[in-house]
Order: structure tokens, then C-alpha cells, then sequence
């Protein structure tokens, strides 16, 4: 199937398309897996592979296609997975059970599928669905696959035939709600702990995280602290456990205030860690406190909340630590996975650790010592007047490189296509507080302030995180620049004796006003019904973006200089705004598309990256775009078509002489699919 299509995009051209006929001889590309989740435990997700550049990426075709829905009890329309490939084989979750399945990396075959069937503990998790993959382990012998189930545990299965390792933890799989210094709440069938992302093998060695449950009303304050663990990859036994909230007489115990460190829940490490194996260390990006916008009963800064803490792959013990945020009311939790580097910086070899952020910063660390590579002062920040709530006077800022995607909201900001258009705006706004970046949620009231206008939750950079060239020093990182909420608190229910205020706007039931192309708490329990007057606030004019473009951004760093090396939109216009009545006969440019979830692969010549939605064009009523940059420019120079939004971060890899490019798609009315897309067999 070719996908040479002459798109009717706005503002887009296809590039690299060539006369029909034989595909060229071409040479060969070396066999190159892609072993872990991001490529490598750097997290670089780059492959040195060119077989696929710029001439010819509009070229690709479907090479093969791996639909997901038998994989469960029903399709799945959400698959975040990024697969491996190792020895000529991929390695996935999938389905909404969560099934491994071991494919042809070649022709896409079906070579084993492994699922496990957890009953009212699966159905209970707190993260469902397929999850984002596995990890891979060998001893140039022995092979195994690793992953965590929805229920909770962590399973090891023999990579030639999908059976559970018997030797492994209990008949294969350790109990993760067990041995975890602590007793989950409020039961081992419905406490609240899981994982999405994936283990993390280190040697010998597998670190796992814990996420809770989604949304930003946790049942109560004293929720299931997310402990981060390590386990010997060969008999499951348990070496470590690093405590994200130290226990009584640890370092970091005294940040939170009148022993609030007993009554806090979460801080966990729900997205993806990665390691330096000659430092021996592990590097972990850990979440916010419960709760996400109010932190009234857990008083002071809150180690290892936001932080990035470093710990010695053998011991657990804390090597170094850096708190991004003190005591975070903002749910910009820490979402990426760092990316190891090695730098050079004035002159000076720097090993590195750069992570991006939900507030478009991207901070910048020695990744031995953790001081900062450029100054990260602590600025004075707006103080808040929520009753009882605790505020930090300052937040570290960074110098370098500069801010890459919009955090706070000023009328600047606002849309602008036309003057009544910005009018209509501001008349919007005029019932919400906005502020710069750390501008605190305030008390939900009629007529106002109903709530604070920022990109927290979704802003920025989520869960996908970002790519690092190490050949150039150049990073690629994604950002949604209209993320937009509304935050208001509002006292929480009596049922939940310790929550003292609960996400609403003025009573109403959605925890967070609807901000453009974004769903709201679609996969969070029922809210708690507050009372007072309801009814939907928009975030829109007339259906639009209550902020101007551009809605989403690829930027490009050079590490070396903590510069940014270029910018570009992400995504065409979105299909609203290209037939709104109110545009028409502008020229609009190209604006990009609102997501958190896009990530980046980055390939010797090539930064490559789907759309977040669907486009309507000519050939393909709906549909979405692949999308191949110039790593040296931003310039787009190729893109084919796929039936439904990425929805997992691309991979890479070449066996047998030929590159593939693997994209997890799924969304709306289109269930879960892996597609890989390679070049057409020379001739």
C-alpha cells in the first residue's frame, strides 16, 4: 500500500515524492535494535539510522499492521505503547487487558501473546489499558520481558515463548501491593497503586515505579505513598525501597511540617525513570503530593515531592536531589523521563541531565553532583489566600535555556485573529484570575473569581517527554501551548473527612474547565457533586482557542550553548479554524495542535513526530499525519498519512537491510493499532 498522497492540507506541502515506478537500489541499513522503552537508559530515543530521510520519507508505506482489539474485553482507544525490538523481534503491551504480544519485527507475525486475567483487582486499578510497554533483560543467555500487570504486578516471562518464569518472584510475578513498607489502603483488591510506564532493568537489576489514580481529587489525603523499589531481575527478591516521603529520622523528614510526612499520600514515580550504569546511579523524576492543587495539611517544601533525585542503583540510597517545585499546588507534577547527556559547556566536559517539564522550563543538571549547569536562582513567586493553605515564597527558575512553551496567561496571550475576537476574550476572562507561571489556585466563588487560568495539568511537556541527539548536543522536546484550565477550589464533600477542598468552578461537576481539543477527566471516577450554581464554562470564542496560536511547538536546544536552536508549529491547522465563518479570508499560518501526548524520535537526519489529531482532506476524510523534520532546521520535509492521531511515542529500528518506523495510533472513534511503515522493497 503507498501512501504517496498529494494532501490538501493548509499551509502543507509533501515533500520528497519522487516519479512512479521501481524504488531505487538502496543500501542496506545495518541491523539496529531499540532494547529499552526510549531506545537506551539515557532515554534519547534516537537511533543513528538514514536509511529514511528526507528524500524519500513520503515514500513510506505500510510494512505492516498490528490491530489490538481481540486483546481484550473490548477495543481500546487509547494505546500509549512504544514497543522494543530486539533480535529481529518486537516486544508490546496491548488491549485492554494489557496482553504482551512477541511479533515478526519484519512482517508483523504473531509469534506468542501472554494475558493475564486479575479479575475484581484489575477492574479496580487505578491505571488500566495497555500501559507503554515493556523491559527487555538478557544474560547472553537467559532472555526475559518484564512488565506490570493493571493490577499491580510485576511479571516475568521467557521472551522466546511467552511463559511466566517460574523462578521468578511467586510462579513468575512479585505481588507490587506487598513488601512495600507500608500497608496499601484500603485493601490488596482495590488499593490504590499501579503503574503505566515501564520497569527499568539496570544490569541486573529492575527499579519500579507506582502511579494513582487519574484526576485531581484524591479520596482522601492520606492516600498510598509511591514508594520506588528495586528487584533482582532473576529471582524477584526485593533489594531496595527509596522512600519519595521519608520516614521518620530520614533525610528530608523535616520538610514537612508538623508531621505531615505520616498523613500525605502519592508522590510517586508514575512515568519513566532512566540510568547512568557507570555512575551507578537511577534518576528519578517523582510527582506531586496529594493532593494536586491544595496542600494545606502538608505544610512546607515536601522532599522528594518534584524533585529529581538520584539514588544508587545497589543500595537506594539518595545520592543527590533537586526539588523542581516546593510544595507543589499546581499539578506540575514531574511527567518526563531526564535525559542523560554528555555535554560541553564552556570549553568543558559536563555529564548531564536534562529534564523537561509541564511548565516549559527544561532544567538542566550535572547528573553526578545534581548542581545546576547554568544558575537556577530562586524567584519570588505570587502568594495565594486560601485559608490554610501554605505558601512558598520562592521557585527555582532557569536561566538557560530559555522558557520553551507558555506556563503563566497575560491578555497577550489571548486570540488575535481579529480585534472582536481579543475583545470577546477578555470578556471572557474577566471572571478568572490569570498570572504568570506559580500564579496558586484561589477559592471558586459567583461572580468571581470563579478560578485561575494557567497550563498546568496538561501544559507543556507530559508522560512522552523528549529526544537527545547525543552526536550533535541537540535536544527535541514537545509542547502544548494551549493546555488551557481553570482551576477554582471548592470544600470538599463530607464524606472526605481529610480533603479540605476538592477541583471545581463554582460548584460545578467537572473537576477542570474543558480547554481546546482536550477531554476532561475521561478516564477519572465521577467527581465529588459540590453545591452551588452549575452550568459548562468554555474556554473558547466562538468555538475557538481562547488563546492565539501557536497551539503546540517542537523545540530544538542546543545543549552545548543551553540555547534554543529553532522552533516550529506541530501539527497543520486544526480543521476548525481553517472553516470557521469568523476567519474567513484570513490567512491563518500554520498554527499546530493542542495535545500532551506527542513524542519525538530522532534518527541520524530526521526528527519524526505524529499529529495529535485528526485532518480532514480530500483523500482521507479523517485521518492524522506523520510528520518528518530536518533536525538541523525544523524545515518539514516529508509526512505520510495514518488513520488515527499517534498516540505513542515512535520507535526505530533495521533488520534484515531494511528500516522500519513503529507508531502506536489509536483515538476517537479508532481503536488501538501498532503500524510500521518502511520503504518500499528495492527493485
Amino acid at each position: 500500500m503507498r501512501l504517496r498522497h498529494a494532501l490538501a492540507l493548509a499551509g502543507f506541502v509533501l515533500l520528497g515524492g519522487r516519479a512512479a515506478g521501481a524504488a531505487p537500489a538502496r543500501p542496506p541499513a545495518p541491523d539496529v535494535d531499540w532494547p529499552t522503552y526510549a531506545a537506551d537508559l539515557s532515554g534519547s530515543r534516537y537511533r543513528p539510522l538514514d536509511q529514511i530521510d528526507a528524500a524519500n520519507f513520503s515514500d513510506l508505506e505500510v510494512a505492516w499492521r498490528f490491530k489490538t482489539d481481540a486483546l481484550g474485553t473490548r477495543p481500546e482507544y487509547k494505546l500509549e505503547g512504544t514497543p522494543l525490538e530486539v533480535g529481529g523481534v518486537i516486544y508490546a503491551t496491548a488491549g485492554t487487558r494489557r496482553a504482551v504480544v512477541a511479533l515478526d519485527a519484519a512482517t508483523g507475525e504473531l509469534l506468542w501473546v501472554h494475558g493475564e486475567k486479575e479479575g475484581a483487582r484489575g477492574a479496580a486499578s487505578p491505571r488500566q489499558l495497555s500501559g507503554r510497554g515493556v523491559a527487555w533483560w538478557s544474560d547472553g543467555k537467559d532472555k526475559r520481558i518484564l512488565y506490570v500487570t493493571p493490577g499491580y504486578r510485576l511479571v516475568a516471562l521467557d521472551a522466546a515463548t511467552g511463559q511466566r518464569i517460574a523462578s521468578f518472584g511467586d510462579g513468575g510475578e512479585v505481588d507490587l501491593k506487598k513488601d512495600w513498607d507500608q500497608d496499601v489502603w484500603p485493601d490488596l483488591t482495590t488499593g490504590e497503586a499501579g503503574l503505566h510506564a515501564t520497569p527499568l532493568v539496570v544490569r541486573d537489576t529492575v527499579v519500579v515505579g507506582a502511579a494513582f489514580r487519574e484526576g485531581f481529587t484524591p479520596a482522601r489525603m492520606n492516600n498510598n505513598k509511591g514508594y520506588v523499589r528495586a528487584f533482582d531481575v532473576r529471582t524477584g527478591r526485593r533489594l531496595w525501597t527509596f522512600h519519595n516521603i521519608p520516614k521518620k529520622g530520614e533525610f528530608g523528614y523535616d520538610t514537612w511540617l508538623n508531621g505531615s510526612a505520616e498523613t500525605t499520600g502519592n508522590t510517586g514515580v508514575w512515568t519513566q525513570m532512566t540510568a547512568d550504569p557507570d555512575l551507578g546511579l537511577v534518576y528519578l523524576p517523582v510527582e506531586s503530593p496529594t493532593s494536586d492543587f491544595y496542600g494545606g495539611q502538608r505544610p512546607g517544601p515536601g522532599l522528594f515531592g518534584n524533585s529529581l533525585v538520584a539514588v544508587d542503583i545497589n543500595s537506594g540510597r539518595r545520592v543527590w536531589h533537586f526539588q523542581q517545585i516546593h510544595h507543589e499546588i499546581w499539578d506540575y507534577d514531574n511527567s518526563a523521563a531526564p535525559l542523560l547527556m554528555d555535554l560541553t559547556v564552556a570549553g568543558k566536559p559536563v555529564k548531564a541531565v536534562a529534564l523537561p517539564s509541564k511548565q516549559g522550563f527544561l532544567y538542566v543538571y550535572d547528573r553526578a553532583t545534581g548542581t545546576p549547569v547554568w544558575p537556577m536562582p530562586e524567584r519570588k513567586v505570587p502568594r495565594g489566600d486560601v485559608p490554610g493553605e501554605w505558601y512558598a515564597p520562592t521557585q527555582p527558575i532557569p536561566s538557560r535555556p530559555p522558557q520553551y512553551a507558555r506556563n503563566g496567561v497575560s491578555v497577550d496571550d489571548l486570540i488575535d485573529f481579529t480585534p472582536a475576537l481579543r475583545a470577546r476574550a477578555i470578556d471572557l476572562i474577566k471572571d478568572y484570575r490569570i498570572g504568570p507561571v506559580y500564579t496558586p489556585p484561589v477559592l471558586s466563588r459567583q461572580p468571581g473569581p470563579l478560578g485561575v487560568l494557567n497550563m498546568s495539568a496538561n501544559g507543556g511537556t507530559n508522560w512522552p517527554g523528549g529526544s537527545f541527539d547525543p552526536e550533535t548536543h541537540v535536544a527535541y522536546v514537545y509542547a502544548c501551548n494551549a493546555c488551557l484550565e481553570a482551576v477554582g477550589l471548592v470544600p470538599g464533600p463530607p464524606a472526605m473527612t481529610d480533603v479540605h477542598y476538592v477541583v471545581g468552578v463554582a460548584g460545578e461537576e467537572t473537576r477542570l474547565v474543558k480547554g481546546p481539543g482536550e477531554s476532561v477527566g475521561a478516564d477519572s471516577p465521577p467527581p465529588p457533586k459540590n453545591p452551588g450554581p452549575s452550568g459548562y464554562h468554555s474556554l473558547e470564542v466562538d468555538g475557538l482557542p481562547l488563546v492565539k496560536p501557536p497551539y503546540s511547538t517542537i523545540t530544538a536546544f542546543n545543549l552545548d550553548q543551553g540555547d534554543i536552536l529553532w522552533q516550529v508549529p506541530h501539527g497543520d491547522t486544526p480543521d476548525l479554524l481553517r472553516h470557521h465563518p469568523a476567519l474567513k479570508g484570513l490567512d491563518i499560518p500554520r498554527t499546530g495542535q493542542p495535545s500532551y501526548g506527542v513524542g519525538t524520535l530522532v534518527t541520524r537526519t530526521l526528527v519524526i513526530a505524529g499529529d495529535p489529531q485528526v485532518t480532514t482532506t480530500a483523500d482521507h476524510p479523517r485521518g492524522a499525519i506523520l510528520r518528518a523534520y530536518d533536525k538541523r532546521t525544523g524545515k518539514q520535509v516529508g509526512a505520510v498519512w495514518m488513520p488515527a492521531p499517534q498516540s505513542g511515542s515512535p520507535m526505530t529500528y533495521s533488520v534484515n537491510g531494511r528500516q522500519y518506523i513503529v507508531v502506536a495510533v489509536s483515538g476517537g472513534a479508532y481503536s488501538g493499532e501498532y503500524i510500521a511503515f518502511a520503504l518500499p522493497p528495492a527493485q
